[in-house]
């Protein structure tokens, strides 16, 4: 078995953007608990959005192609979930449209 394993002494973009993708996101829950009492879901985007960082973090030492693919697949999903629910937040009102922007328009 191929160990898929990157070289974390190398700059890699993909782990640096879902990693600050998801600090965002930290945020705005952070935000959404504390000024809006709206706890289900901050609850939701906190799971989802974090959950893709996790995962493109967890395929950088992948056992194999297939578990590679399918770690980043799931990062996939949980962006699109993100989106979502930020779309959600903006859209209902609970938040200012700003304040989703910038996570709406991010490319993990």
């Amino acid at each position: 078995m191929t160990n898929l394993r990157v070289d974390m002494k190398k700059r890699n973009p993909v782990v640096e953007k879902s990693f600050e993708y998801s600090k965002k996101a930290v945020k705005l829950s952070d935000m959404l608990k504390k000024e809006s009492k709206e706890y289900e879901l901050a609850s939701q985007l906190l799971r989802s959005a974090t959950s893709v960082g996790a995962n493109v973090s967890e395929a950088q030492y992948a056992q194999s192609k297939k578990d590679f693919v399918s770690k980043m697949s799931i990062a996939r999903k949980e962006a699109n979930e993100s989106k979502y629910w930020l779309k959600l937040l903006s859209e209902t009102g609970i938040v200012e449209p700003e304040m989703t922007k910038d996570l709406l328009k991010r490319r993990v």
